[in-house]
């Protein structure tokens, strides 16, 4: 792991050196490269700052984070910055007692699940002002990207990248066991043959696990259905058959031994490091684009390759999604020292040169067009995959209501309930649809 920042530290070195070997007319006097903070002046006095920023992710992203922070220091001398982070189930227990006694850091790392339930509670700031003042600049970031971290008209998250739902195929391991390689255009069908081969030949396919929140959504999109309204008032079909269909799948999955048990899942932290793909035991495997990076980089013996979700409707089904946020919690009382913070982020190419889209592809297009030339084997199948997204995919669905944290918490205890035969699919279905609507009507009081 250490070796692997090096080398990307190195890289990092040698492009910021290229950068500047231009003509030197163009160049500021000072010798900051476009794209980048510029130093504070050696006369410059400003006030010290003390910023607090938490995040979630595996070894990885913390390492590249202390990183950039530390390239944020060295560029503001006045700002010092106290770094908080954990895997992701973890950063959520620790951020709800911190946001109960109104002690939530500075910049909280975002995820779009409880995105309307921070800013309900007016405990995330509107970032517009700080967009007017120029301390948040984005001039380089699409009106899309933009607009998927507002809530009620106020920019109450900046999004950091965006990301489209993958499979990642283990495409060695499949080939030297004989194992079938899906087209972009498969079908369940085809995953049911593909879990069916791997467990012949003594592999794991990936499955789900705990989060059928994002991928039940996924195949209800593909149905032409929706997992809520569009006020977010109700869940968003009718028709109990989806849940159906979807879960008696994932039942055959499981009773054949085609994914994990869920006693060894409960183990995992979501974490690259527990990947049954980067331990051997899975030729496949299901998330985010942006997560493939984190696993790819630890596989170092063999390739992997990113693919669609199963179809048919995966057009429908497809979206792009930001990958994650940062906010700027109300609470801070250095509000626009945070936004500086974001702004440097998401538009500094050095910073950028560490990050390489592990939070997703970059929302800066001027990054991203600095970046290309620079992209390992993995960071290029991701941009490459996102940019083919975008042209085969449908509209995002808004942020989820109040109350889907909850819901999402129902549909994993449901989920549990099928697997264990503690419950029939066809009593969960009606059952759970009833529950997440009394939730949903009771969070809009």
């Amino acid at each position: 792991m250490k070796k692997a920042l090096t080398a990307i530290l190195s890289l990092s070195m040698v492009f910021s050196l290229i950068g500047c070997s231009g003509s030197t007319a163009e160049n500021p006097a000072n010798g900051d490269t476009p794209g980048q903070t510029p130093a504070a002046a050696s006369g410059d006095k400003k006030d010290p700052v003390k910023l607090r920023v938490a995040w979630w992710g595996g070894q990885s992203r913390h390492d590249y984070t202390l990183k950039v922070i530390e390239m944020y220091q060295d560029k503001n001398p006045h700002v010092t910055i106290e770094p908080e982070y954990a895997p992701f189930d973890d950063y959520w227990k620790k951020l709800a007692p911190q946001a109960a006694a109104n002690g939530l850091p500075d910049i909280i790392q975002m995820d779009i699940s409880y995105l309307n339930q921070y800013a309900s509670r007016n405990q995330i700031a509107d970032l517009k002002p700080f967009v007017d003042s120029g301390s948040l600049n984005l001039d380089d970031v699409s009106e899309n990207a933009v607009k998927g971290g507002e809530v009620n008209g106020k920019l109450v998250a900046m999004t950091l990248g965006t990301n489209a739902l993958q499979t990642t195929f283990d495409v060695e391991t499949m080939k030297q066991n004989g194992i079938d390689i899906p087209g972009k255009e498969w079908t369940w069908e085809d995953m049911d043959k593909l879990g069916a081969q791997a467990k012949e030949k003594g592999f794991l396919m990936g499955g789900f696990a705990y989060r059928h929140d994002v991928f039940f959504p996924y195949y209800l999109r593909t149905m032409g259905q929706k997992m809520y309204s569009e006020d977010g008032k109700s869940i968003g079909y009718a028709d109990d058959q989806a849940f159906i269909d979807y879960f008696n799948r994932y039942q055959t999955w499981y009773d054949n031994g085609y994914i994990l048990s869920l006693d060894k899942e409960a183990q995992k932290k979501g974490v690259a490091e527990e990947d049954d793909i980067y331990l051997g035991n899975a030729i496949s495997g299901n998330g985010w684009s942006n997560q493939f990076l984190a696993v790819a980089n630890l596989v170092t013996d063999r390739s992997l390759e990113l693919n669609p979700m199963p179809g048919p409707g995966q057009k429908e089904g497809l979206f792009l999604k930001p990958s994650m946020y940062f906010s700027v919690t109300e609470s801070s009382k250095n509000k626009e020292e945070a936004a500086k913070f974001i702004d440097f982020f998401i538009n500094d190419v050095e910073a950028n040169q560490l990050i390489k889209g592990e939070r997703g592809v970059p929302v800066s297009s001027k990054v991203k067009e600095a970046l290309k030339p620079e992209l390992t084997e993995n960071e290029a199948k991701i941009f490459d995959y996102v940019t083919w997204a975008e042209e085969n995919s449908s509209p995002g669905d808004p942020p989820n209501p109040i109350g889907a944290v909850e819901i999402e918490k129902l549909l994993r205890d449901y989920s549990e309930r099928i697997l264990y035969k503690k419950v029939s699919i066809e009593q969960a279905a009606p059952d759970f649809r009833k529950e997440a609507n009394a939730i949903l009507a009771r969070s809009q009081k």
